[in-house]
């Protein structure tokens, strides 16, 4: 089945048993299923491609390098939402000169009440950078302690930075802080590249630039996904195996690219691209 997939159907080997948006049954039954991704530019459907990988971290660079083949170039600039956040993505967006726009996975719920007061998080301490440390609510430190390399799912090393704090007895945080029982000091330990490449990300996404793109993804991302399956009524594939269903795919966009240029032909809009930001 390969390393991205632990289940196939008979009937469709290249299907893969996932969840489902349409559960009428209301039990959480697995229907063989593709992943289906699109890529959208200027409001038109630039590229589409199913997967047999549940997860959209994992689909991320074979559709950039099926797009670049087929477009015979590459996007600058890519775009997507957390749900494409991984480390090994960083990687290839960084080493394929890519600038990344993608929301990190806690980016909403950072923003959240029930988020901040939760004190133990190593997102609502405060780093020292002279003394590499990190600063709890009690205003104690957790130093820097040693750093180890670990092999991730795709055989790569990464590097982990593990604090401690100098301290925690009869601390007046320390309940809502740790977890633990006992007097053990608190420990937290950091992806340090990781941090690093999701903070360029995060970064990138706040600029106007990051905005007006991140809010055209919304709205051009999620139109084409909204139109297909639910104006169109396209919910489930006619055919069987990846071949047949790709086949389905490239005519349905298609049409939906010809039903575009006519509309922005009538409004007058074929030299736009991104929507403008409205300001409150």
């Amino acid at each position: 089945m390969g390393n991205t997939r632990n289940s196939y159907s008979k009937t469709d080997p290249d299907a893969t048993f996932m969840h489902m948006k349409e559960d009428h049954m209301r039990n959480g039954q697995l229907k063989p299923g593709y992943n289906v991704q699109i890529a959208v530019n200027s409001e038109y459907i630039t590229g589409v491609a199913a997967f047999s990988n549940r997860t959209d971290s994992g689909t991320l660079q074979p559709f950039l390098r099926q797009l670049e083949r087929q477009h015979r170039q590459k996007y600058q600039t890519v775009v997507a939402d957390a749900g494409y956040e991984s480390l090994d993505n960083y990687r290839y967006l960084e080493g394929n000169g890519q600038i990344s726009f993608i929301k990190p996975i806690n980016y909403e719920t950072q923003k959240t009440k029930k988020f901040k007061v939760q004190i133990g998080r190593r997102e609502n301490m405060h780093y020292d950078e002279q003394e590499n440390c990190y600063i709890c609510a009690d205003g104690r430190k957790l130093h820097f302690r040693h750093e180890s390399a670990q092999l991730d799912k795709q055989e790569r090393f990464h590097t982990m930075a593990y604090y401690r704090c100098e301290n925690c007895v009869n601390c007046p945080q320390r309940q809502a802080c740790c977890k633990a029982n006992d007097d053990k000091p608190k420990e937290i330990n950091v992806s340090t590249e990781l941090l690093r490449l999701s903070k360029e990300s995060q970064d990138n996404i706040t600029t106007q630039e990051g905005i007006q793109l991140c809010v055209n993804r919304s709205i051009q991302v999620e139109s084409a996904f909204g139109v297909l399956k639910n104006d169109r009524k396209f919910k489930r594939f006619l055919m069987r195996g990846k071949t047949n269903i790709s086949t389905e795919l490239y005519i349905l966009c298609l049409t939906y690219d010809l039903k575009e240029l006519w509309s922005k032909c009538n409004a007058g809009r074929l030299q736009t691209h991104l929507f403008s930001v409205q300001k409150e």
